[in-house]
């Protein structure tokens, strides 16, 4: 941390953005002890989400602030998303996947009219074969999105973003849309 006991104003006012976030019911925050050494100020929120066919997904959002900025980041604050979710394998053989990942954050962050800079990360989809004496499903199937952004303005409509983000990942509807239940013996 810097020489100085008080947390600069920009990013204070940027962590009370994100502890006021209110995501939906399906959608759980909680505040964790964010990375070291990535910059003299951090915040971080893990995120967890289970869907409608029981798809969960887990995250974590991160804000960094470095009052001399670094060159990469175009700025002084840096937010970085992690979101895991294991899928089914058919969704996962789909050669489109690590694009649909990609759009659901890119649409999210217009969706919510966050303003940033400096955009960049990536969508890698795995599968995970067990053999002998390790315990589990035979395979699995994840998708792993890793990004970083500059925000420019109010962080609120950033972690209202990450938030729609694991709502797509995990296939929740947007909000005030209802599924419809599959009738039994179709």
């Amino acid at each position: 941390m810097t020489g100085t006991s008080t947390a600069p104003e920009l990013f204070t006012q940027a962590v009370e953005a994100l502890k006021s976030l209110r995501p939906r019911p399906e959608l759980q925050l909680a505040e964790v002890r964010p990375p070291q050494r990535l910059a003299p100020w951090a915040f971080a929120l893990t995120a967890e989400a289970v869907g409608p066919a029981e798809v969960q997904a887990t995250g974590r959002l991160i804000l960094l602030h470095d009052p001399d900025g670094q060159e990469a980041w175009d700025g002084v604050l840096r937010v970085v998303a992690y979101v895991r979710a294991e899928l089914d394998a058919e969704l996962a053989d789909d050669p489109l996947l690590p694009s649909v990942g990609w759009s659901w954050l890119t649409d999210a962050l217009s969706a919510s009219g966050a303003e940033f800079v400096a955009l960049g990360g990536t969508v890698t989809d795995t599968s995970s074969a067990r053999f002998g004496d390790i315990a589990g499903p035979a395979r699995t199937d994840d998708l792993e999105l890793r990004a970083s952004w500059t925000p420019q303005g109010d962080l609120t409509p950033h972690g209202e973003a990450f938030c729609d983000l694991m709502a797509s990942v995990v296939g929740l509807p947007p909000v005030g849309v209802s599924l419809f239940e599959q009738r039994r013996g179709q």
